[in-house]
């Protein structure tokens, strides 16, 4: 990321127009309207789709988490529960996510069957050339600013993380009279959203940022009951355009609050009041600092999911249908791969012991944790008698790099040190940015960086001189910027839209795109060992395994994309995978070898 580390919300329905989606030749012909074919009481066996995002878990992850390492766990294997899947299901070895290969376009490649270049996801903080500024500066600092009704856009930073909340630093986001955990789509603050000049400068709300429609929808408007469990309010974008009902059931508890006690929360065995780990509690923590209080975060999106295969709501106080469609993401690998916690005596630091994947102690534990998760998720569908009926799809949103953490160089201010600087600020330098995206605001979100850069360039710049600074200041010898790759002109619209401003160019498609050497990050943190986002193997070769009971084992070797998760849930559930808008703009086809029904 670029920072450091209900429906209730409203009745009036605030929408952004699919402005060049539908003009644009390379973003595929008109979509129809989402039609299922089928219906929620289709005659074959599956009823059920369990969709789980374990972010940052590597195909590699699971091959030795799965078949054992002798140097880890005695040589036996330390993921029995996912495991257990492999005699049922289909491996993928070679799966890849969205590119960029955040969390945000992560997701949505998940539940849409698109990329950037369809759903306009780029990163949870990136640029639109035709919105404008939020009414109120957002909780992480993108600035307000004007906006003139049906006016000439000014074009803005947009963010989609926790910033927009009412209040970031509570657990439930601050939605007016939840409790500890129970947020939701309540916490969203639409003062802090970015807003659309050409619909009166109404704020854009998260589900109607995104341009297609998700697999949610579709389920939800042939009369499925639809649920998902995620790390921000913002994350409510699964519900896709619309009036934010998709999801019948959205839950989540905001990851970047500070950690607070857990009463009759445990994770596994350890009881989360007080939290485990006291040494991360501070005004200055979030559930992201600690490998041991990040498990009792997860945990209460793992109680959502069983609550709901046991027939209630997500908090358990209420009966309702068990979902067609539900699922949550964990946090718990991702912080494991990357976290150095020196709040701990002494440091305790995560990722990787060598370049073959062995995990250290701490992501270890972690690994184990999910694995519990996800064998009291499979206990639960059996003890239902769910299990037969249920499809289980896991992946994730995104991968971290690099694997081998000796690898790893972020920013330094040391003199010597090989990484002084960073594409954004080389162009922010020579006064190519704009301002919400320059790193020289002290007090904004900051430039779209992570072990990738994108680039949105003012009207004072080309791409073609920003691309020579870049080339001049960044050269293969004395490279400060780790630059290994560099995107624009044609090499940008091989991967998405062009950009630019409707009827010609995305508003959301960065003018630059800079991918690094392996391991470089653009972060000055000292608390991290790896970074996600860009498109290094590492960052996008995710596990992904499909299962049911009827399946036979298979493994998978040929290439395949988290993209295609989406039109295959349909698909299993008796629905026209083309009801997806980015599967006919993407021509996106369900996985290949999954069982036809």
């Amino acid at each position: 990321m670029r920072k450091n580390f209900k429906r209730s919300l409203h009745a009036a329905v605030f929408s952004i127009p699919m402005l060049f989606a539908l003009t644009l030749s390379a973003a595929g012909p008109a979509a129809a309207p989402a039609t299922p074919q089928g219906n929620v009481n289709h005659n074959h066996g599956i009823q059920h789709v369990l969709l789980v995002s374990i972010d940052g878990m590597h195909a590699l992850d699971f091959i030795n988490c799965a078949n054992g390492i002798s140097t880890t766990n005695g040589g036996q294997p330390y993921c029995p529960n996912l495991a257990s899947l492999k005699p049922t299901g289909l491996n993928y070895l070679y799966a890849y996510t969205s590119e960029p290969s955040d969390s945000f376009p992560g997701l949505m490649a998940l539940v849409t069957g698109g990329s950037p270049r369809s759903v306009g996801a780029f990163y949870d903080d990136a640029y639109d050339r035709s919105l404008d500024a939020p009414a109120v500066t957002t909780g992480d600092g993108l600035a307000n600013g004007p906006c003139t009704p049906y006016g000439t856009p000014t074009g803005t930073t947009t963010e989609y993380d926790e910033g927009i909340d009412i209040n970031q630093t509570l657990l439930n986001g601050g939605a007016p009279g939840a409790g500890l955990a129970d947020g939701g789509v309540a916490s969203i603050d639409p003062k802090r959203l970015v807003r659309d000049p050409a619909q009166g400068c109404a704020p854009v709300l998260p589900w109607n940022f995104v341009r297609t429609n998700t697999i949610f929808g579709v389920v939800h408007a042939a009369g499925g009951y639809t649920a998902w469990s995620d790390k921000h309010p913002s994350y409510s974008s699964v519900n896709g355009p619309g009036n934010g009902t998709n999801v019948d059931d959205y839950y989540s508890p905001e990851i970047n609050s500070i950690p607070v006690s857990l009463p009759g929360v445990s994770a596994g065995p350890t009881s989360c009041n007080p939290l485990p780990d006291q040494t991360a509690v501070s005004a200055s923590d979030t559930w992201t600092n600690s490998f041991q209080n990040i498990q009792c975060y997860d945990t209460l999106k793992v109680n959502a999911v069983l609550n709901w295969i046991n027939g209630k709501t997500h908090n358990g106080s209420h009966g309702a249908p068990v979902p067609v469609i539900f699922g949550m993401n964990f946090q718990s690998v991702s912080v494991g791969q990357k976290l150095i916690e020196k709040t701990l005596t002494p440091t305790v630091t995560g990722g990787y012991l060598d370049s073959q994947g062995t995990p250290t102690p701490a992501l270890l534990a972690n690994i184990e944790f999910v694995d519990l998760s996800i064998g009291e998720m499979v206990a639960a569908l059996q003890k239902n008698n769910l299990l037969d009926s249920t499809v289980i799809i896991i992946s994730a949103k995104h991968g971290q790099s690099p694997i081998d953490s000796s690898r790893y160089l972020g920013i330094s201010t040391v003199a010597n040190d090989p990484i002084t600087t960073s594409p954004a600020t080389i162009a922010a330098n020579a006064g190519c940015l704009p301002y919400s995206e320059s790193p020289l605001n002290p007090t904004g979100l900051g430039p779209t960086e992570d072990d990738v850069s994108l680039v949105w360039l003012d009207s004072s710049c080309t791409a073609e001189q920003v691309v020579n600074m870049l080339e001049t200041q960044s050269p293969s010898t004395n490279n400060i910027a780790g630059i290994g790759e560099i995107f624009w002109g044609a090499g940008i619209t091989q991967l998405y839209n062009a950009p630019g401003l409707p009827p010609n160019g995305d508003p959301r498609t960065p003018d630059i795109l800079t991918t690094p050497h392996i391991g470089v990050t653009y972060s000055g943190s000292g608390k991290k060992l790896a970074e996600h986002g860009g498109f290094a193997h590492d960052d996008t070769n995710v596990m992904l395994i499909v299962s049911n009971p009827s399946f036979h084992a298979t493994t998978v070797t040929i290439s395949v994309t988290t993209m295609e998760i989406a039109p295959t849930i349909l698909q299993v559930l008796g629905f026209n995978p083309n009801s997806l808008q980015s599967a006919q703009q993407e021509g996106t086809q369900p996985l290949p070898n999954v069982p036809a029904f």
